[in-house]
């Protein structure tokens, strides 16, 4: 595992690299749209297909589950979950809060997880039992640590698209977290869930994801001392929605979702 992550944290960077190549003209760009009209540029496919080469050639015998390219098998027992470029809705805007996700499962447990902002120069990522750490081009990796708010009258809260509350039948919800918090903003994607792992924001809510979107996020929170579940407390990576807080909080946010009226259809 420790090879592994290591290997991770490695690629993430040069995959960083090659993301900003395209970001600096992001938004001439052509754009197109998938199945679920999310949308796709090259650099989504020319990132995955980066990593999944610099996985292959090292680690021949691990299963890579991407976001765009078909689901590769393997016989070790690990598997890789890749995001290019989680956020590409910022990306194509021209806005830094983008980032390359890599998740990694060793016999259907998380075990490991790198967040890589590159525009931003930062660098997150977690192995079970080896912490949770935050890197910066412009000082030493120092361990994440979440805050220790303990009242959500004073905490941030944070999500990716007000919209998809809607879109999923749960606006009450969204209401409900913005009423009873202290501030809420959209600074979204993965971006908002290093945030919370760093201390800098307390919750972080969001309806919809996708298991590539997640695959990082349960190691990371709980090594930094934090929780990330699905809307009904499970630690998983698979509930197609999260809730990351600082632990501390992680009760009262659910009491939120529980008592909100309306219910995902």
């Amino acid at each position: 595992m420790r090879q592994r992550l290591e290997h991770a944290r490695s690629i993430a960077y040069q995959a960083g690299e090659l993301t900003l190549q395209y970001f600096c003209n992001a938004r001439k760009l052509a754009v197109e749209r998938k199945a679920d009209a999310s949308p796709v540029t090259i650099a989504d496919r020319e990132t995955e297909q980066f990593l999944r080469k610099q996985i292959a050639e090292r680690f021949p015998d691990d299963a890579v589950l991407g976001e765009e390219y078909p689901h590769t098998e393997g016989t070790s027992g690990f598997r890789w979950f890749l995001d290019p470029i989680d956020g590409t809705k910022s990306f194509i805007c021209g806005v830094p809060l983008y980032s390359t996700l890599i998740g990694l499962e060793h016999e259907d447990r998380c075990v490991g997880g790198v967040i890589a902002l590159p525009a931003l120069g930062e660098l997150v990522w977690a192995g079970i039992g080896l912490g949770a750490w935050h890197e910066t081009k412009q000082s030493e990796p120092r361990q994440c640590r979440v805050s220790t708010c303990s009242n959500l009258a004073e905490a941030t809260f944070l999500t990716s698209e007000v919209s998809t509350f809607g879109k999923s039948n749960r606006r009450e919800a969204y209401n409900r977290l913005e009423k009873n918090a202290w501030l809420t903003r959209t600074w979204g994607d993965a971006y908002g869930y290093v945030l919370i792992a760093t201390g800098r924001a307390d919750v972080m809510v969001d309806p919809m994801m996708s298991d590539w979107d997640a695959a990082p996020l349960l190691v990371i929170l709980e090594e930094a001392g934090g929780r990330f579940t699905d809307w009904k407390g499970n630690a998983t990576i698979f509930g197609k929605e999260g809730v990351a807080t600082n632990g501390i909080l992680h009760e009262s946010v659910l009491h939120c979702l529980e008592t909100s009226t309306e219910r995902p259809e």
